[in-house]
């Protein structure tokens, strides 16, 4: 099956997309998981579908447009300056975008025929921002998150449910030690947030840029297919389990 290269607009989705349905049959009672894709700032919906004829052949995915334009084929999910103090960011854009993101998975859900259980989310940059915030705010929506190279900003942090909601979400999170972008200082802070939020987290650093390295892409497809076959949630035994090994 070829993936498709065109953008699409559905009347009842909220942001545009790209898909491509799953690579594989299914049992005609078998609903397929689906992979929601966020791209970074500056760039469109055709960044991450580039991964996308690589991923795990059940998938449904969709790689959806950030809905603020930011130029030509370029856009966001939220204006930022880069400072000598660090990133300013447009805090109601980015309430916003993360409202308008939650509405599509809820619209999504009801526009394909994919298992509601197994909604998993990738995001890279501004669209691991998007994919963390979302895990902290509807985590009852998700059966994972894989976070490229993103952040938790601090006025983000009060919008996070009670940890009892989010204990035990698999989350994968990967950042490079020489991100200019967003420094390996912020990917820890996110790391530390998220652990506090009793996440089931797979933290990895990797000597990279602002980038997604074929170790990183080798390391995440693998979490992600093990996922598929897993439980929905990691208890903390488990979690505690897998870190001793």
């Amino acid at each position: 099956m070829s993936t498709p290269s065109t953008t699409q607009a559905h009347p009842d989705l909220p942001l545009t997309y790209l898909i491509r349905q799953p690579l594989t049959e299914l049992a005609p009672s078998e609903k397929p998981p689906v992979l929601v894709m966020a791209h970074g700032v500056g760039s469109n919906e055709r960044d991450l579908f580039s991964f996308a004829s690589e991923l795990d052949p059940r998938l449904l995915i969709l790689s959806v447009r950030a809905p603020l334009t930011m130029g030509p084929e370029a856009y966001g999910w939220f204006e930022v300056e880069f400072s000598p103090t660090g990133p300013l960011i447009n805090v109601e854009q980015l309430d916003a975008s993360r409202r308008r993101f939650a509405e599509f998975l809820t619209a999504a859900l009801v526009g394909f025929p994919v298992n509601p259980e197994r909604v998993y989310l990738l995001g890279f940059s501004q669209g691991a921002i998007i994919s963390l915030i979302t895990a902290l705010t509807t985590p009852e929506t998700l059966a994972g998150v894989i976070a490229l190279s993103g952040r938790i900003p601090h006025q983000a942090l009060p919008w996070a449910v009670a940890p009892e909601r989010t204990a035990g979400l698999p989350i994968f999170q990967a950042h490079g030690v020489a991100d200019t972008v967003i420094r390996i200082g912020d990917g820890r802070a996110a790391r530390d947030a998220l652990e506090r939020q009793q996440i089931a987290l797979d933290y990895h650093e990797y000597p990279m840029a602002h980038t997604v390295s074929p170790a990183t892409f080798a390391d995440f497809t693998a979490w992600l297919t093990t996922r598929l076959d897993g439980p929905r949630r990691i208890l903390k035994d488990a979690i505690e389990h897998q870190s001793n090994q």
